[in-house]
């Protein structure tokens, strides 16, 4: 094995911009698809308040549509930077590449995203880092193991870019449901994010969200928000189903360690009543959010304690504005912000 110098920096670090797909087809969002894409609308005119867009669409026909609804808008369109491609869904933090420090470089790290081990259709998602890679310009990496590909997605890992990172066991570990990796160890996981991410200390977390599509995404739980301070969901109804792991997972934090031997800062953030849509309930969490230069956008989902979770948020990212976004339309989807993302570092 090659020594090597990648590092995953923290999403807080300076961004060259932010990968987006605007969705194509209304399957992940079945009857609210004319809903979801103004939603989109939204949620683009506000990261390209701040940054780049790098938007993926799946055609010059969307791309024209796509152009005037950000028009009638009034998005600033100098930040928007298309990519033609098609793709399955618009989950650009699963399919899409990680981007890694090399030393001095850049590299794009193809974690060959399998549908969450969940779905069949990913053939075209699976074509997505090596479109980003090339457009960059930057050189594109499949992540192996004992000579075999290994499958990661964004949302199940999260980096304070000092060398620690949090995933969780339901998501990476599970014997027999949505399994990435068979026969994978802690171990072994931990060889890989060593090897590709330059981390030396990883905390895992145990159960994810009810409702959550992905089985465990830690983007959902809980998130870095600088070096050495997490925040974590935790659910305050003890008959809700989300009480005992979130518990659990609070537990988890409190006894855990930072890569330099300190114990991390844990902040709690509140989650919002449940949300239910048909015979469903649906993974809302206010740890969805998304940190931008300058500006952190975070999920709302028209609860009281929308209010809790912005005003937490602002006292951990104090130079930055904190911005809510309605998640209600998008969280029939399975996911947020956080989810449809992926930065890319400068």
């Amino acid at each position: 094995m090659t020594e090597n110098n990648r590092r995953f920096p923290a999403e807080w670090e300076n961004q060259q911009g932010i990968l987006l797909c605007f969705p194509h087809n209304g399957k992940d969002w079945p009857g609210k698809y004319e809903a979801i894409q103004w939603a989109f609308v939204e949620f683009i005119k506000k990261v390209a308040t701040y940054e780049t867009v790098f938007l993926m669409v799946a055609d010059e026909k969307l791309k024209e549509k796509v152009n005037e609804m950000l028009e009638m808008a009034r998005v600033n369109l100098e930040n928007i930077s298309f990519i033609i491609q098609k793709t399955n869904r618009s989950w650009m933090r699963d399919s899409g590449p990680i981007i890694v420090e090399n030393g001095s470089e850049r590299e794009a790290l193809n974690f060959n995203f399998n549908g969450w081990a969940k779905y069949k259709n990913y053939q075209l998602d699976k074509h997505v880092p090596a479109k980003v890679a090339d457009v960059l310009n930057i050189p594109l990496t499949q992540v192996m193991y004992k000579g075999k590909p290994v499958i990661v997605e964004g949302g199940a890992i999260d980096s304070n870019g000092k060398g620690t990172l949090l995933t969780s066991e339901e998501c990476l570990m599970h014997p027999d449901i949505q399994v990435r990796n068979p026969n994978f160890t802690k171990a072994d996981y931990e060889a890989v994010f060593k090897e590709y991410l330059g981390i030396t200390n990883v905390i895992w977390l145990g159960d994810g969200v009810e409702g959550d599509d992905t089985h465990g995404h830690i983007d959902d739980l809980c998130r870095f928000v600088n070096e050495d301070t997490i925040v974590t969901i935790v659910e305050t109804d003890p008959n809700d189903s989300n009480y005992a792991p979130l518990q659990d997972n609070l537990k988890r934090l409190q006894n855990a360690k930072l890569e330099n031997g300190q114990s991390p800062k844990i902040v709690v953030l509140p989650m919002p009543k449940r949300i239910d849509f048909e015979d469903l309930r649906l993974p809302a969490s206010y740890a969805n959010f998304l940190i931008l230069n300058k500006c952190v956008l975070v999920p709302t989902f028209n609860d009281p304690n929308d209010r809790k979770a912005l005003n937490i948020l602002a006292e951990c990212f104090p130079d930055r504005e904190i911005i809510g976004i309605s998640a209600i339309d998008l969280i029939w989807g399975f996911g947020t912000l956080h989810c449809l993302s992926q930065q890319i570092p400068a």
